[in-house]
C-alpha cells in the first residue's frame, strides 16, 4: 500500500494518523459480542480522514484507489457488528462532518440529505414542516443517515414501514465510486437497492434520498401484564386493529426489573408492552388493555424528546441497558415463527432461564411479525452455536449479531444485487473489505 504517497496527496484534508481518536474512529459498538472483540479489537485504520464535502469523498476515493488503500466509510459509529471497522487498515472516511439537508419536497415528503445528518437533528428539521422519518433506530440522538442506511436494518417505525431494505424505503443515493478517477453518480431506488444495508463495502453514500411520513404526536406508553401469553397476545391484538402504532416492544418481567424508570416510580411487576401511539388511539389502547388485563403505567408525548425515552429501553437499547449492570450479556437477533407460543417454550424448556424474551412486533413481507432481540449471558462459541441451531430448529430464522459479513449477518445467502453493485462502483475491492462474502468468495447465491 502506497499510504505516504497517499498521505502526502491528502494533506489539505483534515488527517488523524495517530493516538486515541485514530483507535476511537476505528471502532463501533461490536463490543456488544464477546464473540466479535478478539477479531475486531486488535483492528485500527492507518489514517482516519474527515470530510465535509462530496469534493473532498472524491479526493479521498481517488488517491485510495490510485495508491491500492482500502477505504472503510464510517457514519457516527453506533453499529453493533463491526461495519464501520476496517479489516484491512487503511482509511477510514468519516462522513459525520457531511450535515447538510441538499432538498426537501414538502408537498411529497421527500428528503435528500447527507450522510452524517443525525437522525434526531433531521427530525427538527421536519417537524415544523409537518412531517418525521419514517424509520430510526433506537440511537435515534447519535445515529446518522448514511450509517443507517449502510449499516441498519429496522427500528422504530418497522411495525408500519417495514424492513430498512423493503421497496418503498430508500429512494435514491448519489454515491462516490472508488476508482482512480471517481464518477459521482444519481442512483434512483432500483439502482441503490444494492448498496442498501451493505456496511458501505460497494460504493461510499455522499446524499440519501428517503420518504418521509406525516408527523404525529407520538405518545409514549407502557402497559403492564400478569403473563408474557396475555401482553404477547394484547400487543398482536393492538397492531392488528386499525390504530396507528408506530413501535411495540415486549419485555419479560425479568428484563423489565432492569430496565430504567421513565418516570420517578419504579415499574410495577409484571410482562410489558412499550408503545409508540397516536393520540386518537389512545381511549382503545386502555379499553383493551383493561380486557385483557394490563395495566396502563406510563403515558406522556415523546416530542420534544427529553430525559430516557421509551425507544430506548427498545430495539438495541435493551441490550445496552442491560449491559449497563451485567456486561456478561450479549444477544442474538431471530425472526420468530407464526405463533410464538410454542417457539418461547421449545426455548426456555431446553434452557431455563438463559434466554431472556425482548420481542419488537415488525412487519416484515407485509406481515406482522415478531422479531426476537433475545439478551442471554455468554456462555461461549459453543453455546452461542447450540442457541443458534436450536433457534432455527424451533422455526427462527436467526440474524447473526455475532458475525462480520453482511450475508451473514442477514439471510445467510449472498445478495447478487450488492455484489453487482460493488463490481460496478468499487472494482478493485477497496471498500470496506472482507465484509461482502460474495466478493470475497466470488460465488453469487439465488
Amino acid at each position: 500500500m502506497g499510504l505516504r504517497d497517499l498521505r502526502a496527496e491528502l494533506s489539505q484534508l483534515d488527517l488523524i494518523d495517530q493516538g486515541p481518536l485514530l483507535q476511537q474512529l476505528s471502532h463501533d459498538q461490536f463490543s456488544f459480542s464477546p464473540s466479535l472483540v478478539p477479531r475486531l479489537q486488535p483492528c485500527c485504520a492507518d489514517l482516519v480522514v474527515r470530510v465535509s464535502s462530496t469534493a473532498e469523498v472524491v479526493q479521498v476515493a481517488g488517491a485510495c484507489a490510485r495508491h491500492g488503500v482500502p477505504l472503510t466509510p464510517r457514519g457516527a459509529g453506533t453499529g453493533n457488528y463491526g461495519q464501520a471497522v476496517p479489516l484491512e487498515g487503511g482509511v477510514v472516511l468519516d462522513t459525520s462532518a457531511m450535515q447538510q439537508v441538499r432538498q426537501f419536497d414538502l408537498l411529497s415528503g421527500v428528503l435528500t440529505a447527507e450522510p452524517g445528518c443525525r437522525l434526531l437533528e433531521l427530525d427538527r428539521y421536519l417537524q415544523p414542516q409537518g412531517w418525521a422519518l419514517r424509520l430510526a433506530p433506537s440511537t435515534w440522538r447519535t445515529a446518522s443517515l448514511g450509517g443507517f442506511i449502510a449499516g441498519g436494518s429496522s427500528g422504530v417505525g418497522s411495525v408500519r414501514w417495514g424492513l430498512l431494505r423493503d421497496p418503498g424505503n430508500l429512494l435514491g443515493l448519489e454515491v462516490v465510486t472508488v476508482e482512480p478517477e471517481p464518477r459521482v453518480l444519481q442512483l434512483d431506488a432500483a439502482a441503490a437497492r444494492g448498496l442498501n444495508h451493505a456496511y458501505g463495502s460497494n460504493g461510499i453514500f455522499t446524499a440519501i434520498t428517503v420518504p418521509t411520513a406525516p408527523w404525529q404526536d407520538w405518545q409514549e406508553v407502557a402497559l403492564v401484564a400478569e403473563s408474557a401469553a396475555a401482553a404477547l397476545a394484547l400487543g398482536e391484538q393492538l397492531t392488528a386493529a386499525a390504530l396507528e402504532i408506530d413501535g411495540l416492544c415486549f419485555l419479560e418481567r425479568r428484563l423489565l426489573e432492569r430496565m430504567p424508570a421513565l418516570g420517578s416510580s419504579p415499574w410495577p411487576s409484571g410482562d410489558a408492552l412499550l408503545l409508540l401511539a397516536a393520540p386518537a388511539a389512545l381511549p382503545l389502547i386502555e379499553t383493551m388493555a383493561t380486557a385483557a388485563g394490563a395495566e396502563l403505567c406510563w403515558q406522556r408525548p415523546q416530542w420534544p424528546p427529553r430525559g430516557l425515552l421509551l425507544r430506548e429501553l427498545c430495539w438495541n437499547h435493551t441490550t445496552l441497558q442491560v449491559r449497563a449492570n451485567a456486561p456478561q450479556f450479549t444477544y442474538q437477533l431471530v425472526l420468530l415463527p407464526d405463533p410464538v407460543g410454542p417457539f418461547i417454550e421449545a426455548i426456555a424448556e431446553r434452557w431455563p432461564g438463559w434466554v431472556h424474551w425482548h420481542l419488537e412486533r415488525v412487519r416484515q413481507g407485509g406481515r406482522l411479525r415478531w422479531v426476537g432481540l433475545l439478551p442471554f449471558q455468554w456462555r461461549g462459541e459453543a453455546a452461542l452455536a447450540e442457541l443458534n441451531g436450536a433457534l432455527k430448529a424451533a422455526g427462527g430464522l436467526v440474524f447473526n449479531a455475532h458475525a462480520i459479513t453482511v450475508e451473514d449477518g442477514g439471510l445467510g445467502v449472498v445478495d447478487a444485487d450488492q455484489v453487482a453493485a460493488k463490481r460496478a462502483y468499487d472494482p478493485a475491492g477497496l471498500c470496506n473489505p472482507g465484509k461482502l462474502r460474495g466478493w470475497s468468495s466470488g460465488a453469487v447465491e439465488a
